[in-house]
């Protein structure tokens, strides 16, 4: 019913947004001709248009259930991959140290051929936590394939990844165990809530504390609520280890995490999304390390659609967004080469592109942000936290962030079609 309600309301807010946009195609249409112009206001107002409204109408009616003391908690198993983490490797033990898990707890570090002092940094720490073991891996064998090498030590039936460079939020274990129980019964992952630790670096992690805390956020809400979340991100996320074994587990790919998720979901199975079960990482501080990650995401959506096409035909509400990572090229593309030279000519005078019927977007993304930050500052409060002031980086997220998000994104898309050389770079 939530699916059907708020698929008419945003079809209702398409088809008024392409009566209003007629005079700007008609327009465009004299230097373009109409197929063009109608699919670049496509690209640039309709489909986002269509996107935002169905995912605010979604947010509305979410009503988030409460968590329940399980009668027991089973023993859960923490994989955590790390390659040249000496800087933050002991914090995120401590993290771990501080969850007070009620269940039996194994924490495995594996040491991915580590050129630095991870490995006996990790070492010192063995007599503090008894959980704690550690797997020293000869050479650097890539995440994917020293995850599966922890995985199959690992001694319950629960699987939990955890980044080397973050920070456990208390309770956030106890949290995630007891949703993966309560969610529906062919659940066999849930994804934390992955948050910036490290906002106040510089512009860049100041846009991306927004980012994930908005944006990212309220998109696996609203998956969740519709029959399961697409993806079960490897920074922090809990699994079924007879699943994983299942599948064959991590992937060896420059998008292991995607890749995998869509394995569990070609098996039939729910991935949920537990919002108050969360996770501070490491973002990338710089440009260049940015553009690398979104690269690296857009390349390993490529391979998951590559290794799982079938998906498409999957019977089940969430199959909506798996046609919408189908649409986020054309909708880069628009962007990065219609789109932002259409802002530079509005400045020398010409409006063919933007124009003041493009203001009739800034409502809807006015109101999404709000209705996003209201919705993560009430979970936030739940928790006991209070969202930063961050104004600077709230203008770059608004007005900046995709002129820079989409063009790499749209590099990383190419790349993978091309099958340029794979890097992995910042995670």
């Amino acid at each position: 019913m939530k699916f059907g309600i708020s698929m008419l309301i945003a079809s209702l807010w398409a088809v008024f947004s392409a009566w209003l946009a007629q005079s700007w195609i008609d327009e465009l249409a004299l230097h373009t001709g109409r197929p063009l112009a109608w699919a670049i206001v496509a690209g640039i107002a309709l489909i986002p248009g269509f996107m935002n409204a169905f995912l605010l109408v979604s947010l509305g009616m979410d009503n988030r259930p409460g968590h329940v003391q399980l009668l027991r908690y089973p023993g859960l198993t923490i994989l955590v991959a790390a390659y040249n983490e000496q800087e933050t490797i002991v914090q995120t033990l401590q993290s771990i140290s501080l969850q007070e898990y009620p269940g039996p707890l194994e924490v495995i570090v594996i040491n991915d051929g580590s050129k630095d002092n991870t490995a006996a940094l990790v070492q010192e720490q063995l007599p503090l936590y008894p959980w704690l073991r550690l797997l020293d891996l000869p050479k650097n064998v890539g995440k994917a394939n020293a995850l599966n090498e922890a995985l199959k030590e690992a001694s319950f039936n629960l699987v939990a990844t955890v980044d080397a460079d973050s920070w456990l939020f208390r309770n956030a274990l106890t949290h995630i165990v007891e949703r993966y129980f309560q969610d529906p019964t062919n659940t066999r992952a849930v994804a934390g809530a992955v948050l910036v630790r490290n906002s106040r670096v510089s512009w860049m992690t100041r846009a991306q504390e927004w980012d994930y805390f908005q944006g990212i956020a309220a998109i696996k809400r609203v998956q969740s609520l519709y029959q399961g979340t697409m993806v079960a991100q490897g920074a922090f996320s809990l699994y079924d280890k007879a699943t994983l074994l299942k599948v064959g587990g991590w992937p060896d790919c420059i998008g292991e995490d995607i890749v995998l998720s869509w394995s569990f979901l070609m098996q039939g199975h729910r991935i949920g999304h537990c919002e108050d079960a969360l996770l501070f990482t490491n973002a990338p501080t710089t440009l260049g390390q940015f553009s690398k990650q979104r690269q690296r995401w857009s390349r390993g959506m490529i391979e998951a659609f590559k290794r799982h096409p079938r998906i498409l035909l999957q019977r089940r509400l969430s199959t909506v967004f798996v046609y919408w990572n189908l649409l986020f090229p054309f909708l880069d593309l628009t962007f990065t080469i219609v789109f932002i030279p259409g802002i530079v000519a509005a400045l020398f005078g010409y409006f063919w592109i933007v124009g003041p019927i493009t203001l009739a977007l800034l409502p809807m993304a006015m109101l999404m942000n709000y209705f996003m930050y209201r919705i993560g500052k009430r979970t936030f409060r739940d928790l006991g936290l209070q969202v930063r002031f961050n104004p600077s980086g709230f203008f770059i997220y608004s007005l900046l962030y995709s002129m820079i998000m989409q063009p790499v994104s749209l590099l990383g898309y190419v790349a993978e079609v091309l099958n340029f050389r794979k890097s992995w770079g910042t995670k």
